[in-house]
C-alpha cells in the first residue's frame, strides 16, 4: 500500500496545535526532536533541546481522498498563524511505502535514562542499571517515549515518591509510560485513564509489552465527578487548561495523605494552574522547571 508522508517543522510552541491539525486526517502524529542534548557523563541521559525545532509527521493512504485531506491541512496550518505563534515551515509531503515508513522514523528514538528508570523502544534494547528499573516502549506514531519535559518531570517527581502506593491513578495515560514506571518503581495495581481511543489501546498494548498487562486498567473516559475510589497517588500528564478544570476532581480522588504530579503545564500558565489547585485545596510540594515546562507535586494543605 502507498501512504503519503505529511510533515511540518514546527517551534516547541506550536508543537501542540500543529500535532492537532495533522491529527485530524492521519492515524496519530509523530512529533520528534531535531536536537538532543546528551550528557557526555551518561549517554542515556538525553533530552530534547527545547530551542531547536521539532518535526511533526502524520501518514494518509495515497488514494483519492488525499488532495482534500492535504489542501484542508494546508489551509489550517495558515490559519494557525494568525495566533501569532513562531513561523511553522510549509507542509512537505512524501510519497512512502509500508516499509519505508514503518521503519525510517525509528531512528529518531533511542534509549534514555531519567534518573533511575530507563526507557528503551525494542529495536533498542538496554539493560537496567543498577538500581534501575526498565521500560521497554515503542512510540508508535502517535505517541512519545518519554523525552518531552513534560512526561519527564512527571518522571522525577514519581521517584520522589516514598513509598510507592499500591494503588495509582493515571489520568490522561498517553502511552501509559507513567503508570508503567510506577509499577517499574513498586506500585500493584494502575488504573489508566484517557479520552483518546487510540490512548487507551497504546496503554494496554504497552502494559502487554512490560509483561504488566494483569496490573494495568486502561479505560475510555475522564473523571467522574463523585469519586468511586480515593488514590494515594494520582497522575495527571494533560495541559493547563484541562488542569484547572478538573482540579476539583483532581482533589477528590487524592487520598488525605496523597500525593497530585501534574504536568504539561507551560511556564506562562503555572501560575493560573497553581491557583486552580490552591483553590481545590491542594498545596505545592515539589516543583520541576524544565524549559517552558513546569512540573508539580501537591497535597493537601495542612
Amino acid at each position: 500500500m502507498r501512504w503519503l508522508e505529511l510533515s511540518v517543522e514546527a517551534d516547541v510552541e506550536a508543537v501542540e496545535a500543529v500535532s492537532e491539525i495533522l491529527g485530524r486526517i492521519g492515524e496519530g502524529t509523530a512529533v520528534q526532536p531535531t536536537r538532543l542534548i546528551r550528557d557526555p557523563n551518561d549517554e542515556l541521559a538525553a533530552r530534547e533541546d527545547p530551542s531547536a525545532p521539532y518535526i511533526v509527521t502524520a501518514h494518509i493512504p495515497d488514494g483519492p481522498a488525499a488532495a482534500g485531506a492535504i489542501d484542508g491541512t494546508e489551509r489550517a496550518l495558515w490559519h494557525l498563524q494568525a495566533f501569532g505563534l513562531r513561523p511553522l515551515s510549509e507542509l512537505r509531503v512524501r510519497p512512502v511505502d509500508d516499509a519505508t515508513w514503518t521503519d525510517a522514523w525509528k531512528g529518531h528514538y533511542v534509549a534514555q535514562r531519567i534518573g533511575r528508570v530507563v526507557i528503551a523502544p525494542s529495536w533498542a534494547p538496554e539493560t537496567a542499571p543498577d538500581g534501575g528499573v526498565m521500560i521497554t516502549l515503542d512510540p508508535g506514531m502517535a505517541f512519545g517515549t518519554g523525552l518531552h519535559p513534560t512526561t519527564r518531570g512527571c518522571l522525577e517527581l514519581l521517584q520522589t515518591i516514598q513509598p510507592m502506593p499500591a494503588r495509582v491513578l493515571d489520568v490522561g495515560s498517553g502511552s501509559g509510560i507513567l503508570g508503567l514506571a510506577a509499577l517499574r518503581l513498586g506500585a500493584e495495581h494502575v488504573v489508566a485513564l484517557d479520552t483518546d481511543r487510540l490512548a487507551v489501546e497504546a496503554t494496554g498494548a504497552n502494559a502487554e509489552r512490560n509483561g504488566l498487562g494483569a496490573r494495568v486498567e486502561a479505560a475510555l473516559g475522564t473523571l467522574p465527578e463523585v469519586p468511586l475510589e480515593r488514590f494515594s497517588l494520582v497522575l495527571a500528564n494533560l495541559v493547563a487548561a484541562v488542569l484547572i478544570d478538573l482540579a476539583p476532581r483532581l482533589e477528590a480522588h487524592l487520598a488525605p495523605e496523597g500525593t497530585l504530579l501534574a504536568s504539561g503545564i507551560i511556564d506562562a500558565r503555572a501560575d493560573e494552574v497553581i491557583a486552580a489547585m490552591a483553590d481545590a485545596g491542594l498545596a505545592i510540594r515539589d516543583r520541576r522547571d524544565d524549559g517552558e515546562w513546569v512540573s508539580l507535586a501537591l497535597g493537601r494543605r495542612s
